[in-house]
Formats: C-alpha cells, structure tokens, sequence
C-alpha cells in the first residue's frame, strides 16, 4: 500500500506542469492532496484521475483558495469534512477530510498559515489547538489512523535550513514548535523524522525566493502522522524533491505500508 501527501499548490496549475506524470512514476494507492485551490466544475475538462480511482474534492468556498482532495484506488467511504468545531463549523475554507478505506482510516488537513498577518496568525493557532482536539479522537483506534497534509510547522531545527535566522518566522515560532512536540507526545508518530533519524535536513518546501529552490534552503512542513496501529506497518517514507521541483513549491511525502 503507497499513500501520497502532496500540497500542489494549485491543482489546475500542476496539472499543467506535469503533475501526471509524477502520478503514473510514483503509481500510489492513495493520494492526499492540499491547497487544491478548485471548485469540482473548474477542472479541467480532459483531465481524469487514474483509472479504477474515486476522488472526493472538498474545496474552500472562496474560490482559487486554499482546498483538500483525497484520491484512492482503494474503496473510500467520507466520514467526514472539517472539524466541527466553532472557529469554522462548514470548514469554509476546505481543510480538513477524513475517509475510511478498507481497514484503516486518513485525516487529509492543510493547516492554516500564518505568515501573512497577525490576524492568521492568531487564527492559526486557534486552529491548532482544536485540530489537535479533533483527531485525538481517532488516535487510540484499534485500527490504523494516518493523518497527513501541510501542517504548515517546521518541528526542529533540522526541519528547516535556517533556524536561527527563522526564529521569529510563522512556521518556526517556539510555542507552534513545543504544540508540534505536545502532538507527538500526545502518541502520534511523525513516521518520517522516525524513519530518517533526527539528523537528517530533508525538506518539503521551498520559498520561491533567494534561489531557495536550487540551493535547498527549505522547510519541512508537509507531514504523515501514524497512530500506533498504523506505525507498525510503516515499511518506507521518502520525499520526492524532484516532484516538488517540477509540479508544486512542495514536495510529495511518500509512505508504503506493509
């Protein structure tokens, strides 16, 4: 079993750039997908997802924002969109999907930003705290619970090129790094920090700026996060920076499970 997070920033622009051939080469089961930025009838006409797939979209009600797609050749039932919760009870701006597939269940969340002003910043954090509420639901399940997208949150500093020179940046602020601590402590495992070893500077992102994507000066924020059940049928994580270089300023997390 392969399961995808990807944030494509864009899925009409990554379209255009590729994004079907990254598909068909990395062959997933499960795609989870983040920053869709489409409305259902705004895809484009030709385009379809690979055969013998099922696809629930769930855009943000403004449009060319924000939007979280599950894509699954294996067979998916919607337990639910968003997080009920009273920032945002409609999840308006399309951020969080659960499914069920077979024998396990996925949380596919883009995390909001906060780097563009205080207001999202203070928003962001709210968000936080009640995301974390929400999926603790499903972390003691006895069946493998994978929550995975864009958590917008560069955990330690080897997540990130440049800590010291990032300290104050939304993203790597210390009380968003110690809640990201208090998640994992809560039980979760970040499977890739887990499978790589503490030391490793892989990144995710890249800022379209200063060169960053040529010289990798780039953060880890796109995440998979198992519960107990599912950490133990982790068999591989990886990153495609290719991916990311070509289709979207973020690259895919790769996941295959025993």
């Amino acid at each position: 079993m392969r399961i995808v997070t990807w944030n494509v920033n864009g899925i009409r622009a990554a379209i255009r750039k590729g994004l079907d051939r990254f598909i068909d080469k990395i062959d997933a089961d499960i795609w989870m997908l983040q920053e869709v930025r489409c409305l259902p009838e705004q895809l484009p006409p030709s385009w379809t997802i690979p055969t013998g797939s099922q696809m629930i979209l769930h855009p943000a009600k403004k449009k060319g924002y924000s939007g979280v797609a599950t894509i699954s050749k294996v067979g998916m039932v919607e337990i639910g969109k968003g997080m009920k919760g009273d920032l945002d009870p409609d999840d308006s701006e399309g951020r969080v999907l659960v499914t069920a597939h077979d024998d396990f269940i996925l949380i596919n969340t883009y995390l909001p930003s906060g780097s563009s002003k205080d207001e999202r910043q203070r928003y962001k954090e709210t968000w936080m705290s009640q995301w974390r509420n929400f999926i603790h639901q499903y972390l003691h399940s006895e069946l493998p619970v994978i929550v995975a997208g864009d958590l917008n949150i560069a955990h330690t500093e080897n997540d990130i090129w440049n800590p010291k020179g990032n300290a104050k940046s939304s993203g790597f602020l210390p009380h968003e790094r110690e809640w990201f601590s208090e998640l994992l402590g809560d039980g979760w495992h970040d499977v890739f920090r887990e499978h790589v070893g503490p030391d490793a500077k892989i990144f995710s992102w890249w800022s379209n700026r200063g060169q960053a994507r040529a010289k990798d000066r780039g953060w880890r924020i796109d995440y998979i996060l198992a519960n107990k059940v599912a950490k133990k049928r982790v068999k591989f994580v990886e990153i495609d920076r290719q991916a990311g270089l070509e289709v979207s300023d973020h690259a895919p997390v790769i996941l295959d499970l025993h």
